[in-house]
């Protein structure tokens, strides 16, 4: 059978949730490094965002997508677990990364020191002044999840864990996180437990190019 491709940026939390499945599952792939919206991005997504991927004849974007074809077309420890209550709890995290946390801590807050757009490049003040209201409540609902269990959902590790873990790997970044992490211990040694996982020591990204 062909070999995996997938298509994005290997900076991308996204991408790497893919690239991170795919070690989780044994399964080889090949990383055709692109930007969004790109020629090779949009002849796979149909949206143009990151990541895409390519097998045989299958095409596909969407990370959820792209994760769940990987765990039910190969053999491997189930990513997505098959007892119904189970998945429930795996679906109603990823969904809560994907929908919720990810726009509060990435899009809305740490995007202002990212990407800021101001003419110096200095932070965007008012984009992360904006997000901070938002951030404790987001760190109280995983610190509490995972003192109560060992993973998101359950005390098994699943895709729920793998959609989060490389947005917290950017928490240290901002200041206001950073502190925030350091008084969510519970999260922090979730963190830890991720990211001594071979899947997670395979796929971190080179450094960010100079800009």
């Amino acid at each position: 059978m062909s070999t995996i491709t997938i298509i994005g940026a290997p900076h991308s939390n996204f991408v790497r949730v893919v690239r991170m499945a795919c070690h989780e599952k044994g399964v080889g792939y090949e990383l055709e490094i692109a930007r969004p919206h790109s020629p090779s991005v949009t002849a796979a997504s149909l949206t143009g965002k990151i990541p895409a991927m390519r097998h045989g004849a299958v095409v596909l974007c969407e990370t959820r997508a792209i994760c769940g074809y990987i765990d039910a077309m190969f053999p491997g420890p189930k990513l997505i677990p098959t007892e119904p209550v189970a998945a429930a709890y795996c679906e109603q995290w990823m969904s809560l990364v994907t929908t919720h946390i990810d726009s509060i801590l990435l899009r809305q807050y740490l995007i202002g020191y990212f990407f800021p757009g101001t003419p110096d490049g200095s932070p965007d003040r008012v984009k992360i002044d904006a997000a901070l209201p938002k951030l404790p409540g987001v760190f109280a609902m995983l610190e509490n999840e995972l003192m109560a269990h060992h993973y998101l959902g359950g005390d098994t590790f699943t895709l729920a864990d793998i959609m989060l873990f490389p947005l917290v790997t950017f928490l240290p970044r901002g200041p206001e996180s950073a502190e925030l992490l350091k008084a969510s211990p519970h999260l922090q040694a979730w963190f830890d437990r991720i990211n001594a996982r071979p899947s997670a020591v395979a796929t971190v990204p080179p450094p960010m190019p100079k800009r």
